[in-house]
């Protein structure tokens, strides 16, 4: 039996699909590419906005025309938050949400062995449920892997739709996780990413805390490299910033989550910060790793409601005053089943590409800068793809990509090089001896 899956969303998602993928082989299904022929056909959904939800159903109805024999699931945050919706779309012959994912594999053989013509198995999140574990062992990309160490929000964001779909906080323990560790370490894994949906939530519930963790991720022989997802500012605290800054394993880069450099907005947005907080976490991170050492990168939302030309020209200021090495820039999507749905003042679909355009072009220009600015410097790339017999690419600690010569080496080194040009891209790279 051949099963295909498709991915939508985050890096949750996606660790989750090849937690999902393991789980179908480990029961006789071989994996095969998206498009090509299959008996089952998975879609892990993103319904962060509608067109994660379009993108979803085009692509049932696309496989259940190509493909009318196969079994098609529709999983994930989709169906979790909109229920209803998802469970009336007819190319779904298996409708799941984002909890208890070891049942899709039961779901699908009951349609497969014509016991059922179509299950729907949406079981709500409820407060205080377990951390679903879901353990990975292997990756497509075999020098990075993801590790899922939390799931739920307890924020209430004016325009995500996430809480919804993901239910309350819940922790993974810790010593799944390190077991975790410890297999991919003998699997020949050297960096290692710590993912959630609120990652500094971690711990939360069950007496933890995230610094505890990765001081104990930091022990696991092998691991070389602790990266980290997305952190929301105002839950790091200055205790936090002191013990992260101690672990020499952590890379210095920090995914730290603004949204808008406006005030105003963020306070629209409800976000429990202000851009001058923000302002302040980043200047203590600067501080406890050091100014040329940490990197930042981040998401943005222009077009916001209500987001006047001045409002948009403030958050733009802030983000280029912030010298961030990547910035994600999104045109606000309207989201049903958020408040920001029904508010007022808002903006015209034009405009809101427009400001997109502008602020990806003044990031852009960013990266430039601060990546030619590192021209010269010493650095440790792992190495990733590779593009000949001798060059890779890869990212150092502070995730800048880059395009690294090194004779005699192998996707999964790392390697100290020195920094050149930055190509638009990358920047370019010689191995030291």
């Amino acid at each position: 039996m051949r099963v295909s899956f498709y991915t939508l969303g985050c890096k949750v998602n996606q660790n989750e699909t090849g937690a999902l993928a393991q789980l179908f082989e480990q029961n006789g299904f071989t994996v095969v590419e998206s498009g090509e022929p299959a008996d089952v056909y998975v879609v892990n959904s993103c319904t962060v906005t509608n067109f994660g939800d379009q993108k979803s159903r085009k692509w049932l109805r696309r496989a259940k025309r190509e493909n009318p024999g196969a079994v098609t699931v529709l999983t994930g945050c989709y169906p979790q938050a909109f229920p209803e919706e998802a469970a009336n779309i007819a190319e779904a012959d298996v409708v799941t949400g984002s909890g208890n994912r070891h049942a899709i594999l039961q779901d699908v053989m009951q349609v497969l062995n014509g016991e059922q013509e179509k299950v729907v198995d949406i079981r709500p999140h409820q407060k205080g449920e377990a951390f679903e574990e879901l353990p990975m062992d292997r990756f497509a990309d075999h020098t990075r892997a993801f590790v899922k160490i939390e799931d739920g929000c307890g924020r209430q964001c004016a325009y995500c739709v996430i809480p919804r779909a993901r239910g309350p906080v819940r922790s993974r323990s810790e010593q799944s996780i390190l077991d975790e560790l410890h297999r991919l370490a003998k699997s020949g894994y050297r960096e290692v990413v710590l993912t959630a949906i609120s990652l500094l939530s971690y711990g939360r519930d069950t007496g933890t805390c995230l610094a505890d963790l990765i001081e104990r991720a930091a022990e696991v022989e092998g691991i070389e490299r602790i990266r980290l997802g997305s952190l929301d500012p105002d839950m790091l605290t200055d205790r936090n910033i002191e013990r992260l800054a101690a672990i020499p394993k952590l890379c210095p880069q920090f995914h730290l989550s603004l949204q808008s450099g406006c005030t105003k907005t963020l306070r629209a947005m409800r976000r429990p910060y202000t851009a001058e907080q923000y302002a302040a976490v980043a200047d203590k991170l600067r501080a406890a790793f050091g100014a040329e050492n940490v990197s930042f990168t981040t998401d943005v939302i222009v077009g916001f409601p209500g987001e006047t030309e001045e409002d948009f020209q403030e958050s733009m200021d802030f983000v280029t005053s912030q010298r961030f090495l990547k910035v994600h820039v999104f045109p606000y999507s309207r989201r049903e089943g958020t408040p920001a749905y029904d508010f007022p003042d808002q903006i015209p679909e034009h405009e809101k590409e427009s400001r997109s355009r502008r602020m990806t072009a003044a990031v852009d220009a960013l990266q430039s800068e601060l990546a030619s600015e590192m021209s010269g410097r010493h650095a440790e790339v792992l190495l990733e793809t590779p593009l000949s017999s001798t060059l890779f690419t890869g990212y150092t600690k502070q995730y800048l990509p880059v395009a690294v010569n090194a004779p005699g080496c192998q996707s999964g080194d790392i390697v100290n090089v020195v920094l050149g040009e930055w190509d638009g891209k990358r920047c370019r790279a010689e191995a030291l001896d």
